[in-house]
């Protein structure tokens, strides 16, 4: 097919998609969007090949098609790219499309400078503007998530490096966004492809899994939901009942996070019931409790996993019933209980709203909801944050909390993120309210701030005037509001303090006839051990540092050049203390775990790295990088590399935690590795295994590991209670087929209930 044919097709496909949908038809201004991003693009081509206008039609579709938006949307998502990727401006788009989709098409194109100042990454840059424009206008996220999408499902035309740096923004971004937009589908999706490339074996072995139980599953479904529909037959209710199977994702979590093998993860199946409802909120509700009566009658109900989302809908939007039912075969199954209109706004999130003009009570609580959250975003934005990691996770928090209702001493209910404290609450009402919280009446009793909150408690905050915020505040902080304050207090506190230090060092160098310049005052950092002038101040504001006759004397003494070395004492003349870089922090990195070069080796700076070769890390090259002391990869595992601002190179595990921000801050040092290991060096590994407590398993199981396996032991760590025990052993071992081995024998023994690696 040729290009101008294809392109055609898909805007074809574009207009009819949007003429099928309730939006008002304004077909010439798309075409005219349309035109125009097409001359803008002409003979650009992206890397799989195709026209580059194909990119932004594939965008318009997903806005059109998959949430469900309208012409003003569509056209953005068609020139989204042209101020980025070509000479046309903003104003240029101001001009002839008008303001909206101006200020739109603006707060989707990427930046960089000076937000977070000269040190941020363009990614950092880039989400702060996005967020920014998006509380003005909830469509330019929209349009980014879609913008996304499309790229990761054009992801395999990208070098590996760039791969991990898209799927590393995707995860720890954007899919919490759509999620919290109400996106599911969505979400699935983003989360599947980046688990797709992040971890191709294990996905591709999840899905061939998937694919040998289906005819099992179906069996399963069919046999379970066989009575429930002869039941509701009879009420002559139009619904449909539909098998949801568990994402390669979320399969993949829960055995990373449980430990547990594929046909351990008893919640694969779950069973949704979608019934054509009228559209009248209370009346669509009391239908989910009909059906839930129904389905009771037939199997009998968890008692602890009923979820009832219908009269407090989640700030996302999702409202729908849920239980867990035993089924006739020993098997607990999930019901979900949702009309058609709680079904698009569970897969389309708020743009599902705009279908249903009821204006009922549901509908405007969640929209309320959304405006309460895009103002707390922009509360956070404009306490800026000095370290673009510390605000992309303060963003974060605000993301994938699941929520709780608390109820407010005048009956008023407000949402609250699950696992919040006193504090937050207090912070939630008003920023005054929280910086003169002293605890809390909940449910009539005193708890301190630190208590957390359960869903139904009634909170009545106390407060006191001459309370002062102090840092521990930040350990009893569990939201992103809370935290932001909290640390804008302490901030503007620090300053205050930094401007008395300074009064007060002033004061005693001009009373002992001392110049108070930048080298006098340097030499009192070094006297008193302290790295900055600020901390200096500080030190001294607080009465942690006493000025007095020794610090005259030491400043009186004659200075000759090279006397500043005493202050340190392990430097000699022209040495450089290599591995103090090796494993400083830089200001991207800062709080990566403690990074370990491998026994006997040493780590060297590495120049200038091709990034479009993966590293090749075997015997002869492992020496010159670091290991990372938080997720310890071993050979076998799916690895990546970290170079940071100082030019060392980290391994990591794909999924590390602490190289996850990483990956979305500062993706452009993310660089393909892999293992080209012989089984000649050893790695520690370290196994946690569970069972029952008979006599002689210990026995067992170091027998297999010391005399079947030939496994050097090099910890153990047992506890037990009541008959359990739990044990974590550390061991040396060449790779991961190795350890595999190992569970594979241990699990052999009957006693033994678990085992699972861990990180050491």
């Amino acid at each position: 097919m040729d290009d101008e044919r294809m392109i055609q097709e898909a805007y074809k496909r574009l207009i009819d998609t949007y003429l099928a949908s309730p939006h008002r038809k304004k077909v010439d201004i798309i075409n005219k969007a349309f035109n125009f991003a097409k001359h803008a693009h002409q003979g650009v081509r992206r890397l799989s090949g195709e026209p580059y206008i194909m990119h932004p039609l594939a965008v318009a579709q997903i806005v059109c098609e998959e949430i469900g938006l309208g012409s003003t949307s569509i056209c953005s998502a068609l020139l989204h790219d042209v101020v980025e990727d070509t000479d046309y401006t903003v104003e240029d788009i101001r001009n002839i499309f008008g303001p909206k989709i101006a200020q739109i098409v603006d707060g989707v194109t990427k930046i960089s400078g000076g937000i977070f100042g000269s040190q941020a990454s363009a990614q950092a840059e880039t989400f702060k503007k996005l967020l920014l424009t998006m509380s003005d206008d909830i469509r330019v996220i929209l349009i980014k998530i879609s913008d996304r999408l499309h790229n990761m499902r054009t992801l395999g035309s990208q070098l590996p490096a760039k791969q991990y740096k898209i799927t590393g923004e995707t995860l720890y971004i954007y899919a919490p966004l759509a999620n919290r937009l109400g996106l599911n589908k969505i979400k699935e999706e983003l989360e599947d492809l980046s688990f797709r490339y992040e971890h191709p074996e294990q996905y591709a072995a999840i899905r061939e899994r998937l694919a040998e139980v289906s005819g099992h599953l179906q069996e399963v479904f069919d046999d379970f939901t066989a009575p429930i529909r002869e039941k509701l037959d009879q009420t002559g209710l139009k619904y449909e009942i539909k098998a949801r199977i568990k994402s390669p994702y979320s399969i993949w979590c829960k055995m990373q996070n449980k430990g547990v093998t594929f046909e351990e993860v008893y919640d694969i199946l779950a069973a949704r019931i979608i019934f054509e409802g009228n559209g009248v909120n209370e009346d669509e509700i009391e239908e989910c409790w009909r059906i839930y009566t129904t389905a009771t009658k037939i199997y009998r109900a968890h008692p602890e996993r009923l979820r009832e989302w219908l009269t407090h809908p989640k700030p996302n939007g999702y409202q729908a019933l849920q239980t867990t039912l035993m089924s006739h075969r020993g098997m607990w199954i999930e019901l979900q209980i949702r009309s058609r209109r709680m079904d698009d706004i569970a897969e389309q999130g708020f743009a599902a709203h705009w279908k249903y003009k009821d204006g009922d009570k549901s509908q405007q609580a969640s929209e309320t909801q959304l405006d309460h959250w895009l103002a707390t975003i922009k509360e956070i934005l404009d306490d800026p944050q000095p370290n673009a990691m510390d605000f992309l996770d303060v963003i974060k928090l605000n993301l994938y909390a699941s929520e709780i209702f608390v109820v407010t001493p005048k009956g008023e209910f407000k949402t609250m993120p699950s696992g919040c404290t006193v504090l937050d609450f207090a912070f939630s009402v008003h920023s005054t309210l929280g910086s003169h919280c002293i605890g809390a009446k909940v449910n009539h009793k005193l708890v301190p701030l630190s208590h957390r909150l359960e869903s139904g408690d009634q909170v009545e905050i106390l407060t006191g005037r001459n309370v002062q915020v102090t840092s521990e505040w930040l350990q009893y902080a569990t939201t992103a509001k809370a935290q932001t304050k909290i640390q804008a207090i302490l901030r503007r506190q620090q300053r205050l303090m930094h401007k008395d230090g300074e009064e007060m060092l002033l004061a005693f160098l001009r009373e002992n006839g001392l110049q108070a310049d930048s080298s006098v005052q340097d030499r009192l950092c070094a006297i008193h051990h302290v790295s900055t002038r600020e901390q200096l101040y500080y030190n001294i504001a607080s009465r942690t540092i006493i000025l007095g006759d020794g610090d005259v004397q030491q400043l009186n003494k004659r200075r000759t050049k090279g006397k500043w070395r005493r202050f340190i004492p392990f430097l000699k003349d022209g040495e450089v203390d290599v591995h103090a870089n090796v494993t400083g922090q830089d200001s991207a990195s800062s709080d990566v775990a403690t990074q370990q070069p491998l026994q006997g080796h040493t780590p060297v700076f590495m120049e200038q790295l091709d990034k479009k070769k993966p590293l090749l890390i075997n015997e002869d090259t492992i020496s010159r990088y670091l290991i990372c002391g938080h997720c310890h990869p071993i050979p076998g595992d799916d690895i990546l590399a970290y170079q940071d601002s100082k030019g060392y190179v980290t391994i990591h595990k794909r999924q590390c935690a602490s190289v996850e921000r990483i990956k979305a801050i500062d993706g452009n040092n993310i660089l393909a590795a892999k293992w080209d290991t012989h089984k000649v060096l050893y790695f520690h590994a370290v196994l946690h295994v569970e069972g029952i407590d008979r006599v002689g398993v210990l026995y067992q199981m170091t027998g297999i590991l010391s005399q079947q396996m030939n496994v050097n032991i090099s910890s153990i760590n047992v506890q037990t209670n009541q008959g359990i025990f739990v044990a974590d052993i550390g061991m040396e071992v060449h790779d991961l087929q190795d350890l595999q081995d190992i569970i594979k024998d241990l699990k052999k023994i009957k006693e033994i209930e678990k085992v699972a690696r861990t990180d050491c």
